[in-house]
C-alpha cells in the first residue's frame, strides 16, 4: 500500500498549467505514539488554494515548490496508536492532496466527523469550512438585520449558496450573483434567494440596481471585478461589507498589482465597514457552526449542491475549471470509496 500524493511543482504565472504539480508515489511510514493513518474518500477543492501557489505575502505563508498541494480532506481512520481516534472513525483534515495521511491526534486542522450533521462529502462543503466561512462571515461580519437587503456574488458556490439560504432563515432579502440562466434560475427556484442576477448578461449593472430597490445592507464578497464595481453604488449608509476572497483576480499574473475590493470601496464617498475574514478566527467555534448546519439542511431550509471528480490525477483539470466558474456547487475529487 502506498500513497499517492500531488506535489506542487512550479509556480504559475497565470493559470497554473500541467506543469505546476506532480503526482508522486510514497511510501506509508508505520505510526509513531499517538498518531492516526487516515484513508482520504473526498479531497476538497477551493479558490484559495490558487493564492497560496504565488510567492506573496498572505494571511498565511505561501507554499514552498515541493510540497504536497494544500487542501482539506474527508475520511476513514484505517490504524491508529491514538486513545482518541479509533478505527473506523470519521474525519476531516487540513494535510492536502494525498490518499492516505499520516497525523498526530493533536493537529490543530484535524476533527471527528459526525455523520449526523451530513455526509462525509457534506463536511467538505455545507456543513464543512464553506458552510461555515458563510456562517461566521455572514453572522460575525455582516451582522444581519431582519429586513436588510444582501447582496452576494458566486452565489451557486459552496459559499455563495450557503450565504444567502442563512440570509433567508435570518430574515432578509437576498439577491445572488451568478455566470448563466441554468445558475441563476437553480439559486432563485431552488434555493430560494428572491433573485439572481446574471453577470456575464447584457445590463447586469442595472438588472442589479432594479433587483435591490431599497439599496443593499450587506454585501457579501467573493469575487471582486466587474461585480464588485456594479454593486457598491448601492451600497446604503451603514451598509458592512464580509470579504472572503475575490476569485476573479486569482489567475492573475501579478496579482499584488491587481484592484481589489479594498480599493474599489476606498473610492466611495462613504467608505462601509469592510474586513476581510478567514473561518479559522473562529476554530473554537466549529462543532457549534457544523451542528446548526447540519440542522438546516435536515429541515430542508439549506440546500447544497455537489461537483463531483474522481481520481486524484484529475484534480488539477478540475481545479482549473473550478477557478473558471465550471463547477456547479461545491467542487469535490472522489478519492476512494468510504466502505
Amino acid at each position: 500500500m502506498k500513497n499517492a500524493r500531488m506535489v506542487f511543482a512550479k509556480r504559475p504565472l497565470g493559470e497554473p498549467a500541467d506543469e505546476c504539480f506532480r503526482l508522486e508515489e510514497a511510501e506509508i511510514p508505520e505510526l509513531e505514539a499517538n498518531q492516526i493513518l487516515v484513508k482520504v474518500c473526498w479531497l476538497s477543492l477551493d479558490p484559495y488554494m490558487r493564492g497560496r501557489m504565488n510567492d506573496v505575502k498572505s494571511y498565511v505563508a505561501p507554499m514552498e515548490v515541493g510540497d504536497v498541494m494544500t487542501g482539506e480532506s474527508t475520511g476513514v481512520v484505517v490504524k491508529s496508536t491514538s486513545d482518541k481516534f479509533a478505527v473506523g472513525d470519521h474525519v476531516a483534515v487540513h494535510k492536502g492532496w494525498q490518499s492516505y495521511i499520516v497525523c498526530n491526534d493533536n493537529e490543530e486542522r484535524l476533527m471527528k466527523v459526525n455523520l449526523d450533521n451530513g455526509t462525509l462529502a457534506a463536511h467538505l462543503g455545507v456543513v464543512g469550512m464553506p458552510g461555515r466561512t458563510a456562517y461566521f462571515g455572514l453572522t460575525e461580519v455582516g451582522k444581519p438585520q431582519a429586513g436588510e437587503t444582501l447582496v452576494v456574488a458566486a452565489a451557486s458556490g459552496a459559499v455563495g449558496s450557503a450565504v444567502g439560504q442563512i440570509a433567508k432563515i435570518l430574515g432578509l432579502r437576498a439577491v445572488g450573483v451568478a455566470g448563466g440562466p441554468e445558475k441563476c434560475r437553480y439559486v432563485k427556484e431552488e434555493l430560494g434567494f428572491d433573485d439572481c442576477i446574471d453577470y456575464k448578461a447584457e445590463g447586469f449593472a442595472e438588472a442589479i440596481k432594479s433587483a435591490c430597490p431599497d439599496g443593499v445592507d450587506i454585501y457579501f464578497e467573493n469575487v471582486g471585478g466587474a461585480v464588485t464595481k456594479a454593486v457598491v453604488p448601492l451600497l446604503n449608509s451603514g451598509a458592512r461589507v464580509p470579504i472572503c476572497g475575490y476569485v476573479s483576480n486569482y489567475n492573475d499574473e501579478d496579482i499584488t498589482k491587481s484592484e481589489s475590493p479594498f480599493d474599489i470601496l476606498k473610492q466611495l464617498d462613504e467608505v462601509p465597514e469592510h474586513r476581510f475574514f478567514v473561518v479559522f478566527e473562529w476554530q473554537d467555534r466549529y462543532q457549534e457552526a457544523t451542528k446548526q448546519l447540519g440542522q438546516w439542511v435536515k429541515a430542508g431550509k439549506l440546500k447544497h449542491r455537489e461537483s463531483v471528480g474522481e481520481g486524484l490525477e484529475n484534480a488539477p483539470d478540475l481545479f482549473r475549471g473550478m477557478l473558471k466558474g465550471k463547477n456547479f456547487g461545491k467542487q469535490l475529487v472522489k478519492i476512494a470509496d468510504e466502505s
